[in-house]
């Protein structure tokens, strides 16, 4: 049976619909009109013979159709966007577009200055930089590299170790002079402590330590590391951070130096098929070159 022809760009209206939840917001994120997202969503439903919404007071509703086709929409949308950084510059010249995840901290805290010297030496480089805690699926192509705290398990993939990125605690000055410093492990339970919420685990590395830890021992907790990292600077107690990080920071003190053993392992990962496109390669190899400084503490 064959099967309907329908067109990308009636697909991309209706994915922009099922993300946005309205033909409005959909028509901002595509930047058209509103009557053209309408028409394209029209001619897809008629193309494939389902109705794809439904109308509610809270804007439109998918159906359970629309649910079963929009991840499919995300990853060819996800493919239409590789095949666009894969086509700009070429792969043979250090141009065009690279696209980075990271987590929120290494993201917005140690990949700047190092991306910086990146395109220094590349400028033709665009550097599209995702930051989220989730890790995000290479074989989909969502990312063409990404900097993970995990070891990867995907096959088709190239993996390259950068280290152990250290950490430890660490507080503002500000707070040790007004409440004192810890003399133990044990002695931490006293203070006001900054860490996760439902990070189990972060958890468990901190109970294999021996500390008793469970989301109500911090008074102020989340799971970004980076309003973690912002807390601790503002003197709102102890917590983790990593030694990298504060030794360019002059207002993060370390507590209880040596008796916190606890590192990120590190790799950098980028898809096999990427690794003979110039510009990704380049960046590949940069970014593991200078990470590798960064966990050696250099």
């Amino acid at each position: 049976m064959n099967q309907p022809f329908t067109d990308w760009e009636n697909q991309r209206a209706f994915l922009a619909v099922w993300q946005e939840g309205s033909l409005s917001a959909a028509a901002r994120q595509l930047g058209v009109a509103q009557p053209t997202v309408r028409r394209r969503l029209e001619a897809l439903e008629a193309a494939l013979g389902v109705t794809l919404f439904t109308r509610s007071p809270s804007g439109l509703t998918p159906t359970a159709a629309a649910h079963e086709l929009g991840h499919h929409a995300e990853a060819m949308a996800h493919a239409a966007e590789a095949f666009n950084r894969a086509a700009s510059g070429g792969v043979e010249g250090v141009t065009g577009s690279v696209r980075i995840s990271a987590s929120d901290v290494v993201g917005a805290e140690v990949l700047p200055p190092i991306l910086a010297r990146l395109q220094t030496r590349h400028p033709g480089l665009a550097i599209e930089l995702m930051l989220s805690n989730k890790a995000q699926d290479l074989l989909r192509q969502e990312a063409d590299i990404a900097v993970r705290m995990f070891r990867p398990t995907q096959a088709a993939m190239v993996i390259r170790p950068v280290g152990r990125i250290r950490l430890g605690f660490y507080a503002a000055p500000a707070y040790l002079a007004a409440h004192g410093t810890p003399a133990s492990l044990g002695d931490l339970a006293r203070f006001a402590l900054i860490g996760p919420d439902r990070d189990r685990q972060t958890l468990v590395a901190l109970q294999a330590l021996g500390l008793p830890a469970t989301s109500v021992d911090f008074h102020l907790r989340t799971d970004s590391q980076l309003a973690q990292l912002a807390a601790i600077r503002a003197g709102g107690g102890i917590g983790i951070c990593q030694s990298g990080l504060a030794r360019r920071s002059p207002e993060l003190v370390e507590v209880l130096p040596g008796s916190f053993d606890l590192g990120l392992d590190t790799w950098i990962v980028m898809h096999e098929d990427l690794r003979r496109v110039a510009r990704v390669r380049a960046a590949f190899d940069h970014l593991a070159e200078e990470l590798a400084v960064y966990a050696r503490g250099e």
